[in-house]
């Protein structure tokens, strides 16, 4: 799907003049973004515990991590632009 198709629907905000604040709100939903990714990846890992598939589980670990890795980015940035 591209952004031409009619039922494309983009969830991040297109970029604009670069107006003060708007930094702080991609940073908001970048960690919106991440936390949904760690807990996507806390229900697969539950959900591969419960039927008892190691994979899926695994899955969910790395998502976790991997979502929890990236907040850690933003709190970095964060500091940085204080």
């Amino acid at each position: 799907m591209t952004s031409r198709d009619p039922g494309y629907l983009s969830v991040h905000a297109a970029p604009t003049s670069g107006a003060p604040g708007e930094e702080a709100d991609m940073a908001s939903e970048d960690k919106a973004d991440n936390k949904i990714q760690e807990l996507k990846g806390k229900a697969k890992e539950s959900v591969g515990k419960a039927v008892g598939n190691e994979s899926l589980e695994a899955e969910g670990k790395k998502d976790q991590t991997v979502g929890s890795l990236k907040n850690a980015g933003e709190k970095v940035k964060d500091a940085f632009r204080d």
